[in-house]
């Protein structure tokens, strides 16, 4: 998709035509007020929502839109500026790549675009935070050149349990980042003996576990480091105030969501002090960077929030906003999120919750899903390959998907073994095979979700790039039982971007 800028300096800029795709909302006191959590989504869904698959024109007296609404592939909406309107940015920085949303007041999209991460290399390691820095640089120069002073406040999402060790007076990175898949089995058994059972820590890829192996290994001078996640890394480097997280993010650290605090468990621990402050997801920390805000053309009162997971910012974007509806996010990973009366936490499963009022999402993400489809086929391959699948038919083939050695859930086993053999020679029955064997495990998951007391799942919709696979949805709905669908908003961008307005709107 060409964005271009009439009458203004040159600008010129390809965007993939995908539709956003996680969200988060933040909690008010630690919860999310319900209420208004039901209300925005109204608000949002009750406009017609327009996605930009034509041309996004923005004229400098009058910037306008000319963007397509959704079920159609003709009729073109004008929408015009409204003098003084501030628009909102939001960035997701996932597994494969990062994506950024900027939309109105509305909730309609203005500019959206996507990056993937430059690989650099140190040593023989891949420098992420680099790699990261350079991404976050290059979505921020993606912003169109008119709309950047229009930007009242920004958030990010990123991976959960992406864990970061900086020295806090040099802000210097203290050992490589701890990914969100990276488990930390020499912790566990320290970690199981301070934590109650089967908490959410009790889990070797959790933030808390990756924590203390850090700190029982690093030899040197300890006393100004401190724990950031990924997305708080990010914001930090847009609005300079180190130190602070999101209730979201820190919960597989072990932060309590129903006591508003860490435990006493943890804070009675030698690391206690690495820890950051915790604020609500989408509570604005302060205004950008005065450096960041010349180059790229932010106003002055342009404002940093806190920011979120991307799986739970999936679900909100989906609108599932009942007990028994659930989103499943099809990107490199699998992730589900059930909105559940109950709140569930069994680390033996890799289940979790985080509150949302007087509700819980519940849930937990598979390290299968599709990044092990892009090790075997190219996106040409998979779209070629799944036209040819009949959905109605079961697929004889039992795999179990993995990039790697190791899962998470709906087993947390950091030894289980991929397994994708044996190959038919038909790529079509191959690939029908692994598209079914990820559909089991989901359907896995949500079972396993019932038997531990969340409330049973009802409908499904689906968010991240397979739910672009028509055929994969309807093998799922016949194995889940269930309705399937793709979720209406499905980029965790735009989910960032709502977050991003909740800040403005306190």
């Amino acid at each position: 998709m060409l964005l271009s800028i009439p009458h203004l300096t040159p600008f010129s800029l390809f965007l993939r035509p995908t539709s956003p795709k996680h969200v988060n909302f933040p909690y008010v006191n630690s919860i999310i007020n319900i209420s208004f959590y039901l209300d925005l989504l109204g608000h949002y869904s009750s406009k017609k929502l327009i996605s930009r698959t034509g041309q996004l024109l923005v004229n400098e007296d009058k910037p306008r839109a000319k963007i397509m609404t959704f079920g159609s592939s003709k009729d073109e909406v004008d929408v015009p500026l409204e003098a003084g309107e501030r628009l909102f940015l939001g960035m997701d920085f996932g597994t494969s790549g990062a994506r950024y949303a900027v939309i109105d007041k509305d909730g309609t999209i203005r500019a959206e675009g996507k990056r993937d991460y430059p690989l650099y290399m140190s040593k023989d390691t891949v420098d992420w935070l680099g790699s990261w820095k350079t991404t976050l640089h290059s979505l921020l120069d993606d912003v169109p050149v008119s709309l950047r002073p229009l930007i009242a406040s920004i958030s990010i999402d990123g991976t959960s349990a992406t864990t970061i060790i900086l020295d806090s007076a040099t802000g210097e990175a203290l050992c490589r980042p701890l990914l969100y898949n990276e488990s930390c089995p020499d912790a566990l058994p320290e970690v199981k003996s301070i934590a109650p059972v089967n908490h959410t820590v009790c889990s070797g890829s959790s933030t808390l576990c990756k924590l203390v192996s850090w700190w029982n290994s690093y030899d040197s001078n300890k006393e100004s480091a401190l724990l950031l996640h990924q997305a708080d890394w990010l914001l930090w480097l847009l609005h300079g105030k180190l130190g602070v997280s999101d209730y979201n993010n820190a919960l597989k650290v072990g932060y309590d969501p129903e006591l508003d605090s860490y435990p006493t468990w943890l804070l009675s621990q030698p690391y206690s002090y690495v820890l950051p402050s915790i604020q609500a997801p989408g509570t604005s920390i302060g205004p950008i960077k005065e450096e960041i805000r010349m180059h790229f053309g932010f106003p002055k009162d342009c404002v940093v929030c806190t920011g979120t997971t991307d799986s739970i910012a999936a679900f909100l974007a989906a609108r599932a906003t009942q007990p028994g509806k659930a989103v499943t996010s099809l990107g490199s990973t699998l992730a589900i999120k059930l909105l559940s009366t109950n709140r569930i936490e069994d680390a033996r499963f890799g289940v979790y919750s985080h509150r949302l009022d007087d509700k819980w999402l519940v849930g937990g993400a598979s390290n299968t899903g599709g990044a092990v489809l892009r090790q075997i086929f190219t996106d040409e391959d998979l779209a070629k390959l799944s036209e040819q699948i009949n959905s109605m038919e079961a697929s004889p083939l039992d795999y179990y998907p993995l990039q790697a050695v190791g899962e998470r859930f709906p087993v947390a086993d950091p030894k289980m073994e991929p397994r994708l053999h044996p190959r038919p020679e038909s790529d079509v029955e191959y690939l029908h095979g692994i598209l079914e064997s990820i559909a089991r495990i989901e359907a896995k998951a949500y079972n396993l979700l019932e038997d531990l007391g969340a409330t049973k799942v009802e409908e499904v919709f689906t968010a991240g790039g397979g739910a672009k696979n028509e055929k994969w949805i309807k093998i799922r709905e016949r194995v889940l039982g269930l309705p399937v669908s793709r979720a209406l908003q499905t980029e965790a961008a735009y989910g960032a971007a709502l977050l991003a307005s909740r800040g403005t709107a306190q």
